[in-house]
């Protein structure tokens, strides 16, 4: 689902805006491209199995996060094309020609892109 129409931004972004669900997002997109089995996501959080199981659920369909299954387990992982569509929404009438209002927005963009340098199987574009 692409997160470029106010309804699908909206979606994602209620998903985020629950502070389980924003640690779950912020672990997996560290944890890059190769994800974290749900039960070692649980762990890492400290929370119960069947409340993370709710809350990659709500991440899941908001097409934050995908998964895939390798033997018994469900690898979850941030979708960073998602990801970068979410915040290409956001931003799409940014500065309004007026580009020093978005200085320190470009300033993180290039942190991210830098990122994604180091790190050629993020999947950004």
């Amino acid at each position: 689902m692409p997160l470029t129409t106010p309804d699908a931004a909206i979606e994602a972004l209620s998903a985020l805006a629950h502070p389980s669900r924003l640690a779950v997002f912020r672990l997996l997109v560290r944890a890059g491209p190769e994800g974290i089995a749900a039960g070692e996501v649980a762990r890492l959080l400290e929370t119960p199995p069947n409340t993370m199981s709710t809350q990659l659920a709500i991440l899941s369909r908001s097409g934050l996060i995908s998964s895939r299954r390798e033997s018994r387990s469900v690898i979850y992982r941030a979708d960073f094309g998602a990801f970068a569509e979410l915040l290409g929404f956001l931003v799409e009438d940014c500065c309004d020609g007026r580009p020093e209002v978005c200085t320190r927005l470009a300033n993180v963009v290039q942190s991210a892109l830098a990122c994604t340098q180091d790190n050629a199987t993020g999947d950004l574009q």
